[in-house]
């Protein structure tokens, strides 16, 4: 498999690809080709947090803690929490997702098991659609499409590199397989990822507006042959 450092040289370009392609469009700016190019970049990363490399892995857990921050403060002042109220649950989340949760995600989680998978990519993208505090369904859909390149190149990556850059082979553990995968030999991991990704589809499914569940009436940039025929806005 690759390494760490592989995967970023691979998904470091790919990121400033894809982050491009949000200046063919009109509707958005310079603020979301580097959103996008930079959550591609660690997309591209993001599989190996099942590892137990040490700092890789703490740097993604540390920087995904503070994207969990990040992302709690926008309701918290939409529901006119006071601001220190707020920054005290930031910091909470940080920790939790920082301390909590990574401890427990490398407790029940192996190196190329179900994390490293089909349905863990659209996960990704998911919780970033989810999570992102926009109302503008293109820019969400362009945001959680970045994580998804990115992962997808990781996994690409891991299945067509036996060893990685410096020669070191790696042993896999008995539930680690196939990186392009749909499922693991182990049944209960395949089924909680299933479950995940199938209630977190369903809730992206329920938020669209009426017009959003029909592809044809989906925005179009100008450089796909289309104009926006509807506003990328929930209502």
């Amino acid at each position: 498999m690759a390494s760490y450092r592989g995967h970023l040289m691979l998904s470091a370009p790919l990121g400033a690809g894809y982050g491009a392609l949000s200046l063919l469009s009109p509707d958005l700016d310079w603020g979301a080709c580097l959103l996008g190019a930079g959550l591609t970049t660690l997309g591209g990363l993001l599989p190996d947090l099942d590892s137990d490399s040490g700092v890789p892995v703490r740097e993604l857990f540390g920087f995904t803690a503070a994207a969990a921050a990040f992302i709690a403060y926008h309701p918290l002042r939409e529901h006119d929490w006071p601001l220190e109220q707020a920054l005290v649950i930031m910091a909470a989340v940080y920790f939790f997702v920082r301390y909590v949760f990574a401890n427990q995600f490398r407790r029940f989680t192996v190196h190329r098991g179900m994390f490293h998978s089909i349905p863990a990519m659209l996960i990704a993208g998911l919780l970033v659609y989810h999570g992102y505090p926009s109302r503008d369904l293109v820019l969400k859909a362009y945001l959680a499409g970045g994580v998804m390149v990115g992962f997808l190149s990781h996994l690409v990556l891991d299945e067509l590199c036996a060893v990685d850059f410096m020669g070191v082979r790696v042993r896999l553990n008995k539930f680690a397989g196939s990186a392009l995968k749909f499922a693991s030999p182990s049944a209960p991991a395949t089924i909680a990822t299933y479950v995940v990704l199938l209630a977190l589809g369903w809730f992206a499914w329920d938020g669209l507006p009426g017009w959003a569940r029909s592809p044809s009436n989906w925005p179009r940039p100008a450089w796909l042959g289309g104009g926006t025929q509807h506003t990328a806005n929930i209502p």
